[in-house]
């Protein structure tokens, strides 16, 4: 039996690894994000390094969300995808993307979870990446926002969280403040 076939080595072995590329990472940014790609390392050894590199992909580049975004979206974007749109004063759409995430990881299935940052561009988004943790993408409105949120949806009063949940075949949810167990079921089966 060599010393890799034995109970727990090659755990302890894939913690040192990702806790090596976690620290360099926490120190740098120094953020929340960073803190708990760290926390992962620790806890949950096997999962880390997917984290970190999924964290770090969310947080790099914003698109720009204008009045012609929403149908290409909606009718060929990844499923199944969950849309928040958001501002960054928005006291619940933090607890959103918590739930969100919490279930995507649950079901143990791939899904999009997009954060559409209404109140700042583009340029200045990246800065708020705190609000919307688990997101892999973002954008910022970029336009006249009642037209934008028109093209969405013309019932829309502009309350946030305002979550668009599309399904793995293109049934859409569209929630005010936070989904229940039974609409995130029915979005990742």
């Amino acid at each position: 039996m060599n010393s890799l076939s034995k109970p727990g080595v090659a755990a302890r072995l894939t913690a040192r690894v990702s806790l090596r590329a976690a620290i360099p990472a926490f120190l740098q940014c120094r953020s929340l994000q960073a803190l708990a790609v760290l926390l992962a390392c620790i806890f949950m050894p096997n999962q880390a390094l997917a984290l970190a590199e999924h964290a770090q992909v969310a947080t790099k580049t914003v698109a720009n969300f204008d009045a012609t975004t929403w149908a290409p979206l909606l009718t060929k974007g990844p499923r199944p995808a969950a849309y928040v749109f958001t501002n960054t004063f928005c006291a619940t759409c933090p607890q959103a993307f918590a739930v969100l995430s919490k279930a995507i990881q649950a079901s143990g299935k791939p899904a999009e979870l997009v954060a559409v940052v209404m109140d700042v561009p583009a340029d200045k988004a990246l800065a708020y990446t705190r609000h919307y943790l688990g997101a892999t993408q973002l954008y910022a409105f970029d336009g006249y926002e009642p037209e934008i949120r028109q093209t969405v949806d013309p019932t829309w009063r502009n309350i946030t969280p305002y979550i668009v949940m599309v399904g793995r075949h293109g049934a859409v949810q569209r929630v005010t403040g936070l989904p229940d167990a039974t609409q995130l079921k029915a979005w990742l089966q």
